[in-house]
C-alpha cells in the first residue's frame, strides 16, 4: 500500500506541473500544441534518465525511484516512461519494433472507431 500511495502522489504532482507549464506557455502567449508538449516530454526524458541513472547506482532508494520515476515522471509525461523502456529494449530489436507498430496500429484503430 505504501508504494502505491508513493506512485499516486508523485502522479498528482507530475501532472500538475505538466497543467502549469501549458498555463505558462498560454500566459506567454506561445503554443501550447506543439510547443509545451515538446517541452515537457523532452524534460521529463531528461528527467527520468537522470533519476533513472542515479537510482540504478543505488543513490537513491526504491521509495524514491517508485515517488519520483514511476509517479512524478509517468503524472508529468507517460512520453518519458515509453523512452526509458525503449532504451533498455534497444538490444532487442524485434520486441522494440513490435511495440512501436502495435502503438502506431491502436492509434490509427482508435481514429478509425471513431469515424
Amino acid at each position: 500500500m505504501k508504494e502505491l500511495l508513493l506512485v499516486c502522489a508523485g502522479s498528482l504532482l507530475g501532472g500538475g506541473m505538466r497543467y502549469l507549464v501549458s498555463v505558462l506557455f498560454r500566459m506567454l502567449g506561445m503554443p501550447v500544441v506543439p510547443l509545451a508538449t515538446i517541452t515537457v516530454n523532452v524534460l521529463g526524458c531528461f528527467l527520468i534518465g537522470l533519476l533513472s541513472g542515479t537510482s540504478f547506482n543505488g543513490i537513491c532508494s526504491q521509495s524514491v525511484k517508485l515517488f519520483l520515476v514511476t509517479g512524478f515522471c509517468g503524472g508529468f509525461t507517460t512520453f518519458s516512461t515509453f523512452m526509458n523502456e525503449n532504451v533498455m529494449l534497444a538490444g532487442n530489436n524485434g520486441l522494440l519494433q513490435a511495440r512501436l507498430f502495435l502503438g502506431v496500429v491502436a492509434v490509427v484503430a482508435g481514429y478509425a472507431l471513431a469515424k
